[in-house]
């Protein structure tokens, strides 16, 4: 059917027809906005922007019905005369519309700015389109000020436009003759004249002012009225009475902080303060005494500005509201003198006279400002850990490098290579080890004992040394107080318990009795009673023996000595068996009743019969005889 829609067909289902082109189908405003104020508007086309036809005039008809009067009944009025011409020069008489801007413009020359920031007012005046910029004066300025741009057309670009009123807006930068000039603000009749045009005006902004500027203001003077205290008089009367406080500054709050004292000296003279250190020997600070120079000190000031050099400036009287007097100062109380805290402790009797006399106080107390000692802590020693002797562990707990305990080299060089040997049993519930004969050594110059175990053919067990020399200490001891065995504690048939073995002892050696008799004072008189017990048996058959070398022997006394020999064997709980019995009998083969030396001796080391005892040792080995029939047990 072509781009060109159909017209005329009627409005049925099939007989209507779409514009493939067509793409806009919005409908026309019928509303717009004059001066402010909403008017009707008759669009020109429809939807999709198609020109409307209907109810529209011709311009013929339109100046026609512009011109034409309603018929009234006496007849066509008659038409008003056109209102009088009004040039503009007549109507915007004294009409100029007022903008505040401002500019920027360089300095290079100047260290202490950098640009300036200069304001204006832009005039622009209805009557003739003609601008011109002013510049307020600005006092101590320095510069020329006035009339910046005298009234004129300005041009607006290139082209030989210019100015005009519609082209002001507030929140816009506008270029004249190379500067740019920041309108920020209007007046109100420049406002309600462009609001009136139709023209929206943007938001108004803050003024900038120049900073340096700013910085060059100088303070107010303030004129303080000279007071009517006489100095002099205050000078005369108190010259050489000055009061003194002793103080302490307490600065352990901070790092490195201490505690030190001063003297603070208030000079009525002159209301002045001045406050000396008191320096303690070896404290380690330079000798210098004053802290505070005598000087009037502020106790309130103006606040000041964070930009006041304080660093190279001090301050003036116009900046203090208060000075310290001698009311400010009391005993017990802490005074700020420049930023440190002073605790007045005590003062001198002078000042209290004054104080007294003057404001009537009385309470003058000191204060006791002495640290109470620290408190001594407790030194806890720890718990034993088991290596090594319980004093050597000790030292450790002294100093960090340890070192080694005092020993008494008296009894060291007295006691010089003199051992008490005891032989003892183990006491077990294991029927092997109680078999197990044992040597107990005690060292006498170091109080240390060793076990030493004889080997013993085909027991099984390795022999050799069971313990070191050490200190044992006794049951139920603890390690922060041990109780060591000593020589007054080994006995015969007393229990040995050394580190959760226990040992009895059967035997001792002869040195141990000639020891506890040279030493009584060293042993109780019942443990040598039980010694001498012990070895009188074996003394009686030493000196039986003695008497048959020297004399043919008793039958008599012979059993007497075998008998004693029998109990010392028993006493010692060596067993004897029919075997051994049997032994010494094959190896007498004539029947004499007498053996070899040497075969005696391998008999007895085969049975472990101790021939090293002194009884044996005794015994001339030609009478062997009697060892004999020491062995026959009926």
């Amino acid at each position: 059917m072509g781009s060109q829609p159909v017209h005329g067909l009627p409005f049925l289902p099939g007989s209507s027809c779409r514009d493939p082109t067509k793409t806009a189908f919005h409908r026309s405003q019928t509303l717009n906005y004059k001066n402010g104020f909403a008017i009707k508007h008759l669009p020109t086309v429809g939807i999709g922007r198609e020109r409307l036809h209907v109810n529209q005039l011709s311009q013929a008809e339109l100046d026609e019905l512009s011109n034409k009067r309603p018929t009234l009944t006496y007849g066509q009025p008659k038409q008003a005369p056109p209102s009088d011409f009004i040039p503009a020069h007549v109507a915007f008489d004294k009409k100029v519309l007022k903008f505040n801007g401002y500019f920027q413009e360089d300095v290079p020359v100047s260290t202490e700015e950098h640009f300036r920031v200069r304001q204006v007012d832009l005039y622009y005046y209805l009557e003739d389109d003609s601008m011109s910029v002013m510049e307020p004066m600005v006092e101590n300025s320095g510069i020329p000020q006035g009339k910046f741009i005298k009234r004129q057309r300005l041009p607006k670009n290139d082209r030989g436009d210019h100015f005009h009123w519609k082209d002001l807006n507030r929140g816009i930068n506008i270029t004249i003759y190379g500067k740019t000039f920041r309108i920020v603000d209007c007046d109100a009749f420049t406002q309600t004249f462009l609001e009136s045009q139709g023209i929206e005006l943007n938001p108004p902004e803050k003024m900038i002012f120049d900073p340096y500027t700013e910085l060059r203001k100088m303070p107010l003077r303030m004129y303080v009225t000279p007071s009517d205290f006489d100095q002099l008089k205050q000078f005369l009367t108190f010259d050489k009475q000055v009061l003194r406080f002793y103080a302490i500054w307490d600065d352990t709050e901070n790092m490195f902080g201490e505690c030190r004292r001063f003297i603070i000296h208030y000079y009525l003279a002159d209301d002045t303060v001045e406050v000396r250190e008191c320096h303690e020997r070896n404290n380690g600070r330079d000798p210098f005494p004053v802290l505070i120079r005598r000087q009037r000190l502020p106790k309130a000031t103006v606040e000041k500005k964070e930009t006041f050099p304080t660093c190279v400036l001090e301050i003036s009287d116009q900046e203090v509201l208060e000075w310290f007097t001698a009311k400010d100062f009391a005993v017990g109380k802490s005074t700020t003198l420049l930023g440190r805290s002073f605790f007045l402790y005590d003062c001198d009797e002078f000042t209290r006279q004054f104080y007294r006399g003057k404001f009537g106080i009385d309470d003058f107390q000191p204060v006791d400002v002495k640290k109470p000692p620290l408190e001594e802590v407790k030194q806890v020693i720890p718990p034993y850990n088991g290596y090594g002797f319980v004093e050597d562990s000790l030292q450790n707990c002294f100093s960090l490098i340890p070192k080694a305990p005092q020993k008494n080299v008296i009894k060291m060089l007295q006691n010089d290579r003199k051992v008490l040997r005891f032989a003892v049993s183990m006491e077990s519930p294991n029927p092997e080890d109680r078999k197990r004969r044992f040597i107990l050594s005690y060292c006498l110059a170091t109080d240390m004992i060793s076990i030493y175990e004889p080997p013993m053919r085909n027991s099984g067990i390795i022999a050799g040394k069971y313990l070191g020399k050490t200190r044992v200490p006794k049951p139920g001891s603890s390690t922060d107080s041990p109780v060591y065995y000593e020589p007054a504690d080994l006995t015969i048939g007393a229990t040995v318990e050394v580190f959760s073995h226990r040992f009895v002892i059967t035997d001792a050696d002869l040195y141990v009795l000639n020891y506890m008799e040279s030493n009584p004072e060293s042993f109780p008189a019942a443990v040598v009673q039980s010694m001498r017990d012990h070895f009188a048996p074996r003394q009686a058959a030493a000196e039986a023996i003695k008497r048959l070398d020297q004399s043919k022997p008793d039958p008599q006394e012979l059993d007497t000595v075998v008998a004693q020999t029998q109990e010392h064997l028993q006493r010692h709980n060596y067993l004897f068996d029919s075997s051994m019995q049997a032994t010494f009998l094959q190896q007498d083969k004539d029947g004499s009743g007498l053996l070899d030396k040497v075969e005696f001796l391998a008999l007895c080391d085969h049975f472990k019969v101790p021939v090293d005892d002194p009884l044996f040792q005794k015994v001339e080995f030609g009478q062997l005889k009697l060892f004999t029939k020491s062995f026959h047990y009926q």
